[in-house]
């Protein structure tokens, strides 16, 4: 189930997530469904939450899965009710439900186009991760991660609700790492460059080669580099680090 990995000296490093119980958001699909199976790959025990989970019904790395709506309140109270049920207790959320929302001028936004990406980037992380904290805060052990973005320190031209979404993603994720501490729950970001999912198909040709060009790899991360990423960081061997962002960016972040 685990991954064996040797140290400097040669000795056996245990990577695996064992019997270790998350709820990840937006498994429906993409990033979220990616690391839902690479969390079952190492041993973890994933409870699903999304809007849709038509592509995921037969996948056997979800133990469990609920029809949750991170915007509301009430569905996301529901949502975690059943997977402490179900799983009979929690090591940690990854959050990874989002959007991109339109790739247009600002001018051209509307104030509902503002406020979905919002709703679902920003509010989302908030209600998702403040559900599971009681239970986390009773425990004193858990693995809180938040999969933002790099256009959260470079801006995103184009898609600002996003961009600004992320920011305060990654101020949320900073600020309530504090105030968890001291504790061993631990809260960090992952900060993607664009990412080959399905939310390429709301975006123009142009302005996927204007994001591309800015890679210095030359193209886009893979779902699967984030799963891999994203499964360290929740995993009991990053214990020592808190509010911090892990870019999966292929050289892009400058800082």
């Amino acid at each position: 189930m685990g991954t064996e990995l040797f140290n400097k000296w040669g000795n056996p490093v245990s990577f695996d997530l064992e019997g270790q119980r998350f709820v990840i958001t937006g498994a429906g699909r993409g990033i979220g469904k990616a690391i839902g199976e690479r969390f079952a790959e190492l041993g973890a025990r994933v409870s699903a939450w999304d809007l849709n989970l038509a592509e995921i019904a037969s996948d056997p790395a979800f133990e469990h899965s609920v029809q949750v709506d991170v915007t509301d309140e009430a569905s996301v109270t529901k949502g975690i009710e059943a997977s402490l049920g179900s799983l009979g207790g929690l090591e940690g959320l990854i959050a990874s439900a989002g959007i991109n929302g339109p790739t247009k001028p600002t001018w051209e936004y509307s104030l509902s186009d503002w406020q979905q990406v919002l709703d679902v980037d920003l509010t989302g992380v908030f209600l998702s991760v403040k559900s599971v904290l009681p239970h986390l805060r009773t425990t004193g052990y858990g693995r809180l991660v938040i999969i933002a973005s790099v256009a959260a320190k470079d801006g995103n031209p184009g898609a600002v609700a996003y961009g600004a979404a992320k920011a305060g993603v990654v101020g949320f994720a900073k600020g309530l790492a504090r105030e968890l501490q001291p504790s061993q729950i631990t809260v960090n970001c992952i900060t993607p460059a664009i990412t080959e999912t399905d939310l390429l198909k709301g975006m123009s040709e142009d302005y996927i080669k204007e994001k591309k060009a800015l890679i210095p790899m030359g193209r886009f991360c893979s779902v699967q580099e984030i799963a891999d990423m994203t499964a360290w960081v929740a995993s009991p061997r990053c214990s020592f680090t808190t509010g911090q962002l892990f870019d999966t960016t292929g050289g892009r972040a400058k800082h």
